[in-house]
């Protein structure tokens, strides 16, 4: 492949292609043989293709095409959701983008069943959604930190992969990346957030507390790779250790993924010639 990727995105970013989480190392670019220049210069030319496959999704919808794209990030604090969010989600159109986070649940989310709020975040037909974490938190902090009992949350997996195929069943399409950063590149960029004024409101003094807990976030997501990683719904491993091609790589994804619903534009529902016609004798 000329593009630099040896081997599709798609493939060589698998979650069971990689390996154990424990011992994925987060500096390598698996299936991409450029550098940080090349990269980036790849992005902007795979960001146009974003772009032009996103205008199809949004007009096939309007249209009423009942498709939609669903963009799932997850990873530890710092690893980049939300540069993902900005780069690859500032490559599209914003009336064809959704972008929700979901931190800790509010009151009124708590009193509902975990998917409730997830489902009210759902992009509507024709659009992009972006998660910036998603449903897969109540089988990650909320499991290492037992914050309901062991039987409650493995319940979950089961609940999350029928909700998946029920959105499936509907026309979306599920794109689930989880950015994995290493412990020593989050203490650098969490000292960088504490040395610049302007990452302060990035900084929160829990993420320290959190990083006694890295081992268990590891298992966590090793058992949501290995029971809820599926062809329908497949999870992709992203190394965020170098910000470029995390971005690079998630770009590809999503750009695979809209060009495989092989859209064309929607056929004219009014009379061409006539509108033609008309327009011509107007005034």
């Amino acid at each position: 492949m000329s593009s630099g990727w040896l081997h599709p995105a798609a493939e060589a970013l698998r979650a069971g292609a990689v390996g154990p989480i424990a011992s994925f190392d987060p500096e390598s670019t698996p299936g991409f043989d450029g550098d940080k220049e090349s990269g980036t210069a790849l992005l902007a030319t795979r960001g146009q293709d974003l772009a032009a496959l996103q205008e199809l999704l949004y007009a096939n919808g309007r249209a009423g095409d009942h498709r939609s794209v669903l963009l799932v990030l997850q990873g530890m604090d710092t690893a980049g959701k939300g540069g993902i969010v900005r780069h690859v989600g500032g490559l599209l159109d914003p009336q064809g983008l959704s972008i929700k986070g979901f931190g800790k649940p509010s009151p009124e989310e708590l009193q509902h069943d975990f998917l409730w709020r997830i489902n009210k975040a759902l992009p509507p037909a024709g659009r992009i959604g972006i998660f910036d974490r998603s449903h897969y938190e109540d089988v990650l902090p909320v499991r290492v930190h037992n914050l309901v009992p062991k039987s409650e949350w493995e319940k979950r997996y089961g609940l999350i992969n029928q909700f998946e195929s029920e959105l499936i069943a509907n026309g979306t399409t599920i794109i689930k990346c989880c950015l994995v950063v290493s412990k020593d590149e989050q203490k650098n960029r969490l000292a960088e957030r504490l040395d610049r004024p302007d990452k302060y409101w990035k900084y929160n003094p829990g993420d320290i507390d959190e990083r006694a807990h890295w081992d268990a976030y590891l298992e966590a997501y090793q058992d949501i790779f290995d029971l809820t990683d599926k062809d329908s719904a497949p999870w992709f491993v992203i190394p965020a250790n170098r910000k470029w091609f995390a971005r690079l790589a998630v770009c590809e994804l999503l750009t695979t993924a809209l060009a495989g619903l092989d859209l064309d534009w929607p056929k004219a529902d009014f009379d061409v010639e006539l509108e033609k016609k008309r327009l011509t004798e107007s005034d």
